[in-house]
């Protein structure tokens, strides 16, 4: 069973009577769910993951001590701590009785602080350069099972995904390896036999290809061994899954190498097509180092477009 299905019906079967019978005059003010940290709020989680960190369990966020005190807050992780040890074959964690910061109760500011470095989504652009994507996607995973105040709903809206003058810079700057690594630097090595130096520019290229999927698909990363399998549920350019895997899976022979060239065009010219789906570019060029430019120049905010096109890499 999934972790975010169990923890669904873990809630619907155990914790929505417990808050009901014990916590009726709060109730209003919660917000419950499973988000955060984990691959069981991604909907990656197999059977490999119930190793560590996998129980039934979830969230119940709290807002500020003017609606919900500090002592309801306390009396809210004791019960939480009560409910059934066991549930449909898993166990509890015994780590921590009142659910740590993965399950159990959580005062939603800190939350999305501990997330993002402000307590209610509100966000200035230039500090968006600063917070990583998988602490934003971590933000707004997951699944909220009920909100009845619609106070951390709100606040996932505005989390939701990034400004897009952020997307355009972080997209620039990412054409910019991926021209640099793939299209120039990745043969050069080869002339000069540097097999190694070589897989390093195809790291670049992937990494840079990956990151510009997923800005081109307006979807925050995840974490790193997460991205091939997040990029198959893509709706844009997902079809770049098996390309992009074996330039980092295969080795450097002559034949690898020209087969290696092969595919980075045709990456490269995927992605072109669909900066000019976009309407992002305007260069008519084959080389990704002249679509950076002139997605850059699409930056609307002068401040952000003068920066260094590699500022948001």
């Amino acid at each position: 069973m999934k972790g975010l299905e169990l923890s669904e019906k873990y809630y619907y079967e155990h914790g929505a009577d417990m808050i009901r019978e014990n916590f009726a005059d709060f109730e209003q003010y919660l917000a419950i769910g499973l988000v955060g940290s984990g691959s069981e709020c991604f909907g990656y989680d197999d059977e490999i993951s119930t190793d560590h960190d996998f129980e039934p369990g979830f969230c119940i966020f709290l807002p500020d001590e003017d609606l919900v005190d500090s002592r309801t807050e306390f009396l809210l992780e004791r019960a939480y701590s009560k409910l059934p040890k066991e549930f449909m074959g898993y166990q509890r964690s015994k780590i921590n009785p009142v659910g740590g910061n993965r399950h159990g109760v959580i005062r939603m500011s800190d939350f999305f602080e501990a997330k993002t470095g402000s307590k209610n989504g509100d966000i200035p652009l230039n500090a968006w350069f600063y917070i990583s994507e998988q602490f934003l996607l971590e933000a707004t995973n997951g699944k909220i099972f009920c909100d009845n105040l619609g106070r951390m709903t709100q606040i996932r809206e505005k989390l939701s995904y990034m400004p897009e003058d952020i997307r355009l810079k972080k997209l620039a700057g990412n054409l910019l390896i991926m021209a640099q690594a793939g299209q120039y630097n990745y043969s050069r090595c080869i002339k000069r036999g540097e097999t190694a130096g070589a897989q390093l520019a195809v790291c670049e290229f992937v990494n840079a290809a990956l990151r510009s999927v997923f800005l081109l698909n307006k979807k925050y990363i995840p974490y790193y061994k997460w991205a091939f399998r997040a990029l198959k549920d893509l709706s844009v350019l997902s079809d770049l899954h098996n390309d992009l895997e074996y330039l980092i899976s295969s080795g450097n022979t002559e034949s690898e190498a020209i087969e290696k060239q092969r595919i980075t065009e045709n990456i490269a010219a995927a992605v072109i097509r669909e900066l000019f789906s976009q309407n992002i570019t305007r260069s008519e060029c084959k080389e990704l180092e002249r679509h950076a430019y002139s997605v850059n120049d699409k930056i609307k905010n002068s401040e952000i477009r003068n920066l260094n096109i590699l500022y948001a890499v």
